[in-house]
């Protein structure tokens, strides 16, 4: 069985965008509830999925702290829990749809889901490590490891490797233990991954082995040559590692192609989500950007979580192509753009998307 686009699908329904390294995309039309469930989950990674034992896992926390200690996976379901709900976004979602081509895996809606996630606070570990004064940064390693295939690159096996400045470290981000109430698969992180609310999901670290706090900012390959956009809010572009999601609403259904009848009312449905806010309002247009009108916003809003919506459309009474479009607006005002930010490279893909269908 094939997607739209002609990929093979999983047994589970899940878009295969790679093999080797797993990557695997949600067909967005599949979108009904808040709570993407576990089988349903798209799944991003670098390199193979490392085979772990709970017994022999151990988190290794060390670097700047005046008391270096190991958890074990036992010693690590004792601790205090919290649950979160947090929407993960593959910063490279959407990448299919860039003028020209680019290289990179060719997600198209899907790479992109909302859970429960339970764990423990990285607050609480790092209390426990106790910071040195004149730390700023917790670097997060994998333990998924590999040779990088883009250039430049170093040389021999590097592990998945990112870092959080200590503020946004003690704020909000989790070591998470399980998603949606159950235990962790292999393919979304085994036995502990992080949460990094409201940043674009190669934050939010899978596999996790080590936390190194550290005195100097961490230049790694993901942190620097991978993953990086050119700041132009200084006095002269800079290289910069990507953090935020970007403010952003996806039509779910229908989907791009589809068929729907004329003279008649056709429900457009889909999801919203932005970084270091809320989404405000989300409007669609069936005139390829002519006229707005809102969407209504379903249920009350969930900090670091997407926000569903939906719209009514009456379908013209003449048969032919129409093209709808959603944009968002967050609680800062910030509204979804038209057109990709070209220092963005192929990441933070969050313009408008026009999706066409056939009025009959």
């Amino acid at each position: 069985m094939k997607s739209a686009d002609n990929n093979p699908l999983t047994s589970d329904g899940l878009i295969v965008r790679e093999k080797e390294p797993l990557n695997l995309e949600m067909p967005f039309s599949t979108l009904s509830a808040f709570t993407t469930p576990n089988e349903s989950f798209y799944v991003r990674c670098h390199f193979p999925i490392p085979e772990i034992a709970a017994s022999e896992w151990q988190l290794k926390v060390e670097g700047e702290v005046e008391t270096p200690f190991s958890l074990s996976y036992e010693e690590l379901l004792e601790m205090e829990s919290r649950t979160i709900a947090a929407t993960l976004e593959c910063a490279g979602n959407n990448r299919i749809f860039l003028e020209p081509k680019v290289k990179g895996v060719q997600w198209g809606l899907g790479a992109v889901g909302n859970a429960s996630w339970t764990g423990v606070t990285l607050a609480a570990v790092l209390d426990r490590a106790k910071v040195k004064p004149g730390a700023i940064e917790v670097i997060l390693e994998g333990a998924d490891e590999g040779a990088v295939d883009k250039t430049p690159r170093p040389s021999g096996k590097i592990s998945f490797s990112r870092s959080l400045p200590l503020g946004k470290a003690y704020d909000d981000v989790l070591l998470a233990y399980e998603m949606n109430g159950e235990k962790l698969t292999a393919t979304h992180g085994f036995p502990l991954r992080a949460i990094v609310p409201g940043w674009y999901a190669m934050a939010s670290v899978k596999w996790l082995r080590r936390l190194i706090v550290s005195s100097r900012p961490f230049n790694g390959y993901y942190q620097s040559l991978d993953y990086s956009f050119w700041d132009r809010s200084g006095t002269l572009p800079t290289l910069a590692p990507l953090r935020e999601q970007q403010v952003k609403a996806e039509i779910a259904r229908p989907e791009d192609g589809e068929s729907v009848p004329a003279n008649s009312t056709v429900r457009v449905h889909g999801a919203a989500w932005c970084g270091d806010g809320e989404i405000a309002k989300v409007e669609v247009s069936a005139d390829a950007g002519a006229t707005w009108n809102a969407a209504h916003l379903l249920d009350a809003p969930v900090k670091n979580a997407w926000r569903l919506w939906v719209f009514d459309w009456r379908t013209p009474t003449k048969a032919g192509k129409q093209r709808l479009l959603a944009r968002a607006t967050d609680s800062r005002n910030r509204v979804q753009p038209f057109e990709h930010d070209p220092d963005r490279g192929t990441y933070m893909i969050n313009h408008v998307l026009p999706i066409e269908v056939e009025v009959i």
